[in-house]
């Protein structure tokens, strides 16, 4: 019998290749008596014998070390090192910390394969993916951000450095996550705290090492080991400048309420149920492969893997055979043996949970096509698998498994299949299979999620913005857009504390007062909503104060139902966002002809309801109509980026609208702020759902007869007078509010914050500090372009 060399290699069974485990077992048995301690001002701490908590091999169930339980004294002392060190580490210039970015990079690379088999023996995962994927990805992060710390000075003039970040990892990739976070922290000049997951805090402790092999400047790095409660001493500690986060939807919602009205600056990296789409005309083995690594890669446990394939249903029959055929060729097992596919997941418990997800799947009428190939019995190893015929609302379909199963769907058009892809309350990631080009572009730009591959998936590097819409969070890590996470203007925060005086709009006239004299018939002001004046759901008014407490008039009194109808008809208009930049432009400068012909008349209504002098009333008329102009110039000039990769791509960073924002002004400078505020929000693509200041509302309701007579659509620009926290409030609750601008009370802001946590949206709130409207820095700039805006990253392939 002739046997050809294709027969053979089909009959063939792997050998063992294992990877040697010799010098981190050496390393192991070095630790200290009772284990390693936290690293803290350039120095590892003692550990306390009772104040340790196991780590183990989730491969064997061995122990592999024990590791210091931080306590809030533990955090507080790392925080006080990394305050102590700011000063120095921020005042280096560029260059110099470049230099020190520089050599952890080269070290990481020295220690490239034992950091790879400690990683593999910490987490589970295959020491392919380690020595392949993260350990070189660890090294690029940091050779990248070192180059951004040279370039600080030109390329982020204005900003600067928070402070004292604290930084949160999670245990799917831990060295790549310490490296994403702490590599663009040091570029920007702050120092970290970093706590890394407790099932997973070897490799942190083996870079705690590396920073002081480098002789990294003591209090620049340090990292508490710990659980939860290391964690949330680390966000409520009042020296923190900064929170970033990567973990659970959950658990990113106890951080939003535990930061709230705090002031510090936030980034969420959170959960996902990503999409991987296959149209008809796509090579269906590459995209058979794609599904190898978008739910089989990292054992699924990756917040971005594309766990909901969906599949045109012409060749869904076709590709869930070639599905099945490939995962029987799947190897589970030892994850130090070269050969496997697949290791074991975190721990036991995430093993309970992925089944207890499966049953549940299975009991809801889904059918199961799960591995049948050996696994070990030792060790927490879960069968690779994926769902036929579950439905979209399917616990499965909307739940976060974490784990090697995948649920599909099929679709007939195009249309169905972005619909299916965005029916999920998540936004981080999509695949998109296709050799139709345009139909490609198309789907990425109507999918809502913050990474889109076209035909490939999991792909990352450095130079590129990773992060996602709606409840995956927001932020970026990565790239000019990830650097800002750890960067400020110089003028946020810095102005007088707004001296808000208490106010409560009543529904009934105070007889005791006479409304001003004015010229002409009377006539009361409604809300504006969807293009029209609405009269408010209360059915109230209330009296507006002017100079020497004059009543000058009257305005709606707003509640939560008229937010509710101004949100719907801003969701209705959204083909704004959907036209060119151009044509934006065209109806903002629109916007300004119009209110300049009537800036008399604004002016004077300015020094009657504010009691500035005329000189001062058309200093900031001027002002504003100038602001209007400035905006629609930028409309179709704020461009994305072609983010260059370390691999052949065209990354493209597309900066696109967050959809429907809620715009709360203040009281100062009434007509300036207002347009300073909105502008860039319409200039961006967003409709906006505006609260106007609560004491001088009639420049808001005299500006809605202008924006009427400029070709604004209906929907795009709603106005609801009333008091400013009370509909703050609402808009903050609001699902269907992607974004959230606050200028108000400090109570408000934590307000807001807190109000937020449900849906997760971006909140920036000033935390009752007021800035200079009229000033070209705090008043306008790329700041509030940037702030207006999430970036979608889409990979394409490109060249050989």
């Amino acid at each position: 019998m002739n046997l050809q060399i294709k027969d053979i290699l089909k009959s063939m069974d792997y050998g063992p290749a294992p990877e040697a485990s010799d010098e981190v077992g050496k390393w192991l048995s070095a630790a200290p008596k009772n284990g390693f301690g936290h690293f803290i001002g350039g120095k590892f701490t003692t550990a306390k014998k009772d104040g340790t908590f196991a780590v183990t091999n989730p491969a064997s169930d061995e122990e592999l070390a024990r590791v210091a339980l931080g306590t809030d004294s533990d955090v507080d002392a790392a925080v006080k090192a990394a305050t102590n060190a700011f000063p120095a580490w921020s005042g280096l210039d560029g260059h110099e910390r470049a230099r020190y970015l520089y050599a952890l990079a080269r070290h990481i690379q020295k220690h490239s394969r034992f950091l790879s088999v400690l990683e593999t023996m910490d987490n589970g995962k295959t020491i392919r993916e380690t020595r392949d994927i993260d350990v070189p990805l660890v090294a690029r992060h940091f050779y990248h951000h070192a180059g951004w710390a040279e370039l600080l000075d030109t390329d982020f003039e204005g900003y600067k450095p928070v402070g004292v970040c604290g930084q949160i990892i999670p245990w799917n990739f831990p060295l790549l996550m310490l490296a994403w976070k702490i590599a663009p922290a040091l570029a920007a000049g702050n120092t970290v705290v970093l706590k890394p997951a407790e099932q997973t805090p070897l490799t942190a402790i083996a870079f705690a090492e590396i920073c002081h092999e480098i002789g990294l400047p003591e209090g620049v790095v340090n990292i508490v080991q710990g659980d939860g409660s290391t964690g949330s001493a680390l966000c409520k500690h009042k020296g923190i400048a900064k929170i970033a986060f990567t973990g659970s939807t959950d658990v990113g919602r106890i951080i939003r309420e535990q930061t709230a009205g705090s002031g510090k600056k936030i980034s969420l990296e959170l959960g996902g149920k990503s999409p991987f789409i296959v149209f008809p005309d796509a090579d269906l083995d590459a995209a058979v492969e794609g599904v190898v690594d978008a739910i089989w890669f990292n054992q699924g446990e990756v917040c971005c893997a594309g766990s909901r394939v969906l599949v045109q249903e012409g060749v869904a029959e076709l590709f869930f055979d070639k599905l099945r055929a490939r995962m029987k060729t799947l190897r589970v097992g030892d994850p130090l043996d070269k050969t496997m596919d697949i290791g074991a997941v975190v721990s036991h418990e995430q093993r309970e949970r992925i089944g207890a997800l499966v049953e549940t799947g299975k009991s809801e009428g889904a059918t199961l096509w799960q591995y049948e190939g050996s696994v070990p019995s030792n060790g927490s190893f879960c069968r690779p698998g994926f769902f036929t015929g579950s439905e979209p609302a399917s616990t499965v379909s909307q739940e976060e498994i974490f784990g090697p199963i995948a649920v599909t769907m099929t679709f007939r058009t195009p249309a169905e299949a972005v619909e299916i892809a965005n029916n999920t309350r998540y936004g981080l990631a999509a695949s998109i299979w296709t050799e139709n080009i345009n139909l490609a572009v198309d789907v990425a730009a109507r999918t809502k999620a913050g990474i889109v591959w076209i035909n490939e998936t999991n792909i990352f590097d450095a130079a590129a913005g990773f992060g996602g819409y709606r409840e995956s969070g927001f932020g970026r890590e990565g790239g000019r857009e990830g650097l800002y996470e750890y960067l400020k203007p110089e003028w946020e925060g810095v102005g007088k504390a707004r001296a808000d005086e208490p106010f409560a709009a009543s529904g009934h006239t105070d007889a005791g007062h006479q409304i001003a004299e004015t010229d002409g018939i009377d006539r009361t002001p409604k809300l504006y909503v969807g293009g029209k004046q609405a009269r408010p759901d209360s059915g109230y008014s209330y009296a507006v104060r002017g100079k020497n407490d004059a009543i000058i008039g009257h305005a709606g009194l707003g509640n939560r139902k008229d937010i509710r109808n101004a949100v719907e008809a801003a969701s209705k208009a959204s083909g704004w966002g959907a036209s060119t930049g151009h044509n934006r432009a065209q109806v903002l400068y629109y916007l300004g002809e119009n209110l300049s012909a009537r800036k008399v008349e604004f002016a004077g209504l300015l020094s009657s309801s504010t009691g500035a002098s005329a000189k001062a009333a058309a200093e900031e008329t001027d002002r504003a109509l100038r602001r209007i102009f400035w905006y629609a110039a930028y409309a179709d000039k704020y461009d994305g980026a072609v983010h260059a990769t370390q691999s052949q791509h065209v990354t493209i960073a597309m900066n696109e609208p967050w959809g429907v924002m809620g715009i709360v002004c203040p009281d100062e400078m009434p007509l300036l702020s207002l347009v300073s505020l909105t502008l860039p929000a319409l200039a961006m693509g967003n409709r906006v759902v505006v609260v106007p200041s609560q004491r001088h509302p009639l420049l808001a309701t005299n500006l809605y007869q202008v924006i009427d007579t400029s070709d604004v659509p209906g929907g795009v620009f709603n106005i609801v007078t009333g008091e400013r926290d009370a509909l703050a409030g609402t808009l903050a609750k609001h699902d269907g509010v992607d974004a959230l601008w606050y200028c108000g009370s400090t109570e408000g802001s934590l307000m807001v914050e807190r109000a937020s946590t449900g849906n997760l949206k971006a909140v920036w709130a000033d935390g009752g500090v007021t800035r200079d409207w009229r000033d070209k820095r705090s008043g306008q700039g790329r700041e509030y372009l940037r702030r207006a805006t999430q970036v979608k990253n889409i990979w394409l392939p490109y060249g050989e």
